[in-house]
């Protein structure tokens, strides 16, 4: 494609690079991808996607700007406090590179819109901390063949990996790892443990490369490894993965075959504990 005059100047430094280049900068400039929560994880993957000029970019969440969001959601503002947080993040965005489009989807995300929403985007990053949302995003990105790259925070600590489960062997998906939620109650969300607001900048920032290099098709994906960051002691830890045979999704035979299991309306709003 040609790229104005503004265009060159404003993504230099990518064009520069050899592994991007002028045809993986109008990669990213027609790719389309879905953020589900614009809270902590969200904010950074919004503004780094927005700036690296990925083209058309959606955003799900049904919650407004609360004061303690701004400790970490650093799309959002003081002045911003009560309103929608996609309208929020629509502003931030269109501030920081004008040329991008926001989609904004201000609801809930369940098992009655998730594949229609999925169906208009190329790649899926979950920013949830909400492990019925989380069950529900892996189970439908397989169903419609998206690749979904995750990430959780809770007080110092980060997790991250990518799954596209529908490429098959040796890919897995979440529930290879994660079999089933947890009971309700065992683990603690953001809102109940509290997390520390720069490590939503660092793992989100993290999310966003992945994200990134998924478009492109650079470097070694995250698929078939968990990568967990420990902010305290300043560590990351890469553990392989397998996938599982035994899956009930993505296994020799599986088990769900639809999101049938996801009632609908039943899945929390999109950015419940989140960051």
């Amino acid at each position: 494609m040609d790229f104005s005059e503004d265009q060159i100047q404003r993504y230099s430094r990518h064009i520069l690079l050899p592994e991007v280049g002028g045809a993986g900068q109008a990669k990213l400039m027609g790719a389309r991808v879905l953020i589900v929560g614009a809270g902590g994880l969200g904010a950074p993957m919004l503004l780094y996607l927005a700036a690296a000029g990925v083209g058309t970019i959606g955003v799900i969440d049904d919650d407004t700007v609360d004061l303690s969001n701004l400790q970490r959601q650093v799309i959002h503002t003081t002045g911003s406090v009560g309103r929608p947080k996609v309208d929020s993040a629509i502003e931030a965005v269109a501030s920081l590179n004008p040329e991008v489009r926001i989609e904004a989807h201000r609801g809930r995300l369940n098992a009655g819109n998730v594949m229609d929403i999925l169906a208009g985007y190329d790649l899926v990053a979950d920013g949830t901390d909400n492990f019925a949302t989380r069950f529900l995003l892996n189970d439908a990105c397989y169903l419609a063949g998206k690749t979904l790259v995750s990430a959780a925070l809770l007080r110092f600590d980060g997790q991250l990996s990518t799954f596209k489960a529908h490429l098959g062997d040796p890919h897995p998906c979440y529930r290879c790892i994660f079999r089933e939620p947890p009971p309700a109650g065992m683990v603690p969300s953001c809102s109940e443990a509290g997390v520390f607001g720069a490590v939503a900048g660092a793992v989100g920032t993290l999310q966003a490369t992945e994200v990134l290099k998924e478009l492109l098709g650079i470097g070694d994906s995250l698929s078939g490894s968990l990568l967990m960051y420990d902010a305290l002691s300043t560590t990351f830890r890469k553990v392989k993965v397998k996938r599982d045979a035994e899956c009930p999704l993505c296994g020799t035979h599986p088990a769900i075959h639809d999101l049938s299991a996801h009632a609908p309306g039943n899945a929390a709003p999109a950015d419940a504990g989140v960051a």
